[in-house]
């Protein structure tokens, strides 16, 4: 049987109905998402079912690092953070500015983290071999960027407003506008990936991948906000974002905790 839109929303609302109850019966707050959250299909398929692999560090402290990449502030230039000055052209789309920080449990900047990101072009298309949407690619944007946070643990980045796209998880499936994030820490093995969505989308309560983060304020930690003071005169609308690391007020990451 095909799958549709419908069997995917009573879905959702059957897991947010049994998360309430969860919450009426004394159980704690889930800040992140199940791995195996049904509405998802690819979670259920893919989602670790074995324990971690454990390195012994103390034979040798650096043994971790023998297949990892390694990045340093060397390897930044000074467009890395811009996506929209990466090409002999301008991309196609809305020039957007997202600024924010990234803080540790108690509001403390981490300072001097790797952060990347990743993002479909303004048609809603990845500058990828993989990507199966029929939109237009634009020449002028690959739709990838990197920085470092500063003292404050702020990051900063201009780019181009992403499209929605389809992703074929079921018919009439569409992702909702957003930017990836991947943060690495001091280790590639410390990496942690999010998704960052913009305020009032109308797909939001469609996606079964934003829907998977059950709870709601938890889920609203994924929303940027709009910030006229970020916005660059006669060039770009400005969007904040935060990026809380851990605690109860973390935002929500890919791979669990």
């Amino acid at each position: 049987m095909t799958l549709t839109q419908q069997d995917i929303d009573q879905e959702i609302a059957a897991q947010h109905a049994a998360y309430e109850k969860r919450l009426a019966d004394g159980e704690p707050v889930e800040h992140q998402p199940r791995r195996d959250y049904a509405p998802y299909r690819s979670s259920v398929l893919r989602h670790p079912k074995q324990p971690p692999v454990t390195i012994d560090v103390s034979k040798d402290p650096e043994l971790v690092e023998l297949s990892s990449p390694a990045f340093g502030e060397r390897d930044i230039t000074e467009i890395d953070n811009d996506l929209t000055r990466q090409h002999d052209g301008e991309p196609i789309g809305e020039r957007i500015t997202v600024s924010g920080r990234l803080l540790d449990r108690d509001g403390r900047p981490v300072r001097g983290q790797l952060v990347e990101i990743w993002q479909a072009n303004s048609a809603g298309r990845y500058a990828h071999q993989r990507e199966q949407h029929d939109a237009p690619l634009d020449p002028n944007f690959t739709g990838v960027g990197r920085t470092l946070t500063d003292d404050d643990g702020h990051y900063r980045f201009t780019t181009v407003q992403p499209g929605p796209y389809p992703w074929r998880q079921h018919v009439n499936a569409w992702r909702p506008a957003h930017i990836h994030f991947s943060l690495f820490g001091t280790a590639f093995t410390q990496r942690l990936v999010t998704q960052m969505y913009f305020p009032s989308d109308p797909l939001f309560p469609y996606d079964p991948i934003i829907q998977s983060v059950t709870d709601d304020a938890a889920r609203q930690r994924l929303v940027a906000t709009y910030d006229h003071s970020l916005s660059v005169p006669e060039f770009s609308m400005g969007y904040h974002w935060d990026i809380v690391l851990d605690g109860p007020h973390a935002t929500w990451i890919e791979e669990g905790r």
